[in-house]
Formats: C-alpha cells, structure tokens, sequence
C-alpha cells in the first residue's frame, strides 16, 4: 500500500509584512535548441535538480512534428497545480470538503491584436462536486486572490531579461 502523503501546511496563507519579495522556493529550467537550434521546436529541458527533463516539440497544429510537450503545456499544467494547491489550502482553512475538486486550465497560443505579434490566453475551469454553488464562487473568488499563477495572469510578473555572455 502507498504512502499518502500529508498535504502542505495552511501555515502558508499566514500574511507575509516586509519590504520586499521575500522568495520561499526556486528552481531554474535550461533549454536547448536541439536538432533544429531551435528551442521550441526540438529543444529539451532540464530543471537544475534532475527532476524535469523533457522534449519540446512544436505541436502539429503550428507546423511541427508533435511527439513532445510544448511550453503551453507546461504553463497549463503549471497554472492548474498552483490554482487547485492554493484551492485546496482555503477550502482546509474554511473546513470546506473538495477532495474530489478538479481545475482544468486551457492555454491558447494567437495573435496578438496589439502588436500584431503573440500573446497568451487562459481559460480555467474548477469543478467542485458536492459543494453548494455560492460556497463555491466564494472559495474561487478567493482562490483567485491567492493562487500566484492568478495573480501573474492579471498583474503581471516582475521579469528581468539579461544576456549573461
């Protein structure tokens, strides 16, 4: 029999008070462009632990050959792990059963109408089974609040670009 694991701590909603970002976590992702020199195409990634190596591939419904993950991939999944952890720490904290809680995040990869170039959509989708639908509203609300892949979504993110050679 499998070992269940005991779920994270609702310690990690106490309010932070500070000045600046205090980081609690970091990892580092490195792709390489593989057969093609190029990234998105035929690149592989490795976390710097070991723990995520992957291929890319571009997806058949842009012109590649597919057989790979895609970065739109990995922001979904990454959206939807964050979204049903920070989900499932209200619900502990509010004494709200969701064991049975599923989050479904589409990532759609278009044109962007602004500068004409590309940009990023998500549509998250949460199914509660057996919680009344008020409750549930309130609990995504606040999810919403929290969950720092929300939070990116519709604030923005502080990103630094710099050529290191």
């Amino acid at each position: 029999m499998k070992k269940r694991l005991a779920p994270p701590s609702i310690s990690l909603l106490d309010k932070y008070v500070g000045d600046t970002f205090q980081p609690l976590y970091s990892t580092s992702v490195r792709v390489s462009g593989g057969e093609t020199a190029h990234g998105r195409a035929s690149g592989v990634a490795r976390s710097d632990d070991g723990n995520l190596e992957l291929e890319l591939r571009l997806p058949g419904a842009l012109g590649g050959p597919g057989g790979g993950t895609n970065p739109e991939q990995l922001f979904a999944a990454g959206f939807a792990a964050c979204f049903h952890g920070a989900l499932n720490l209200l619900a502990t904290k509010a004494g709200i059963a969701v064991g049975d809680a599923t989050v479904d995040v589409a990532v759609s990869f278009g044109r962007d109408p602004v500068d004409g170039l590309y940009t990023l959509t998500a549509d998250v989708r949460i199914d509660l089974p057996g919680v009344p639908r008020a409750i549930a509203e309130d609990l995504i609300r606040s999810t919403e609040r929290v969950c720092p892949y929300a939070k990116m979504a519709r604030q923005g993110i502080v990103c630094v670009v710099a050529l290191v050679r």
